[in-house]
């Protein structure tokens, strides 16, 4: 085994990357009273202005592949959370679209989702730690986009 690169900085910065966000998951998405697919669904539909997004824009946003998202907004569709519009921009897609029994699960789930956050991500940290945090986090979502 080459002990240069399993010791190599990078290798450790990326460890504790994964293993700071698999023991804070579980703990920020305790609570939800949905799944947390569905939760992340929610979150981008009403994080977005009109509440809709194209379903293959949304599928991307979620990370699912378009026939694991439209089983996922089969089963949200079905229990009211999300309704299909037609896309008026263009024929052949269609629109997630929040319905007001999904804005109220999203509203039950924040409350305690926020909770959580602030207990378990933002307390530890200093307000300078968090803004850097922010900055840090931006720049590999802006560069691995």
């Amino acid at each position: 085994m080459n002990e240069q690169l399993l010791n190599d900085d990078d290798v450790t910065l990326f460890g504790l990357f994964v293993e700071a966000y698999s023991r804070i998951k579980a703990l920020v998405n305790r609570d939800l009273d949905i799944p947390h697919t569905w939760f992340e669904v929610l979150l981008r539909l009403g994080r977005t202005p009109g509440h809709q997004l194209r379903m293959t824009d949304l599928a991307e946003a979620v990370s699912f592949s378009s026939g694991g998202f439209t089983r996922l907004a089969d089963r949200m569709e079905k229990e009211g959370l999300i309704r299909r519009d037609p896309d008026p921009a263009d024929r052949r897609a269609a629109l997630a679209v929040l319905t007001d029994k999904g804005g109220q699960a999203l509203d039950r789930a924040l409350t305690a989702h926020v909770s959580h956050l602030r207990n378990h991500v933002a307390g530890p940290l200093s307000v300078e730690d968090r803004r850097h945090l922010e900055r840090i986090l931006r720049t590999l979502r802006d560069a691995n986009a």
